[in-house]
């Protein structure tokens, strides 16, 4: 949210389920440490996941030079 200006505001609900599959999928790893009596776990991207994360930013860049192109041509990249 803070990243994005609250432009994006991403919800619990929405947000563990998320990082619980792609740490099942091999994509991110965690690790737990105790601060103040309480577990925080701390995620980041695996070798594996930097690899999908750089596919994924090219379809999706791919994706909106196409859907530029059919909206308007004239703004096309």
């Amino acid at each position: 949210k803070e990243i994005t200006s609250g432009g994006m505001d991403i919800k619990e609900g929405a947000l563990y389920p998320a990082l619980h599959k792609l740490q099942a999928e091999g994509h991110l790893k965690v690790e737990a440490e105790k601060v103040e009596n309480r577990i925080r776990k701390y995620y980041s991207l695996t070798p594996q996941g930097q690899k999908e994360t750089v596919n994924m930013l090219a379809e999706l860049k791919e994706y909106m030079e196409n859907m530029q192109a059919i909206i308007n041509p004239k703004l096309a990249y």
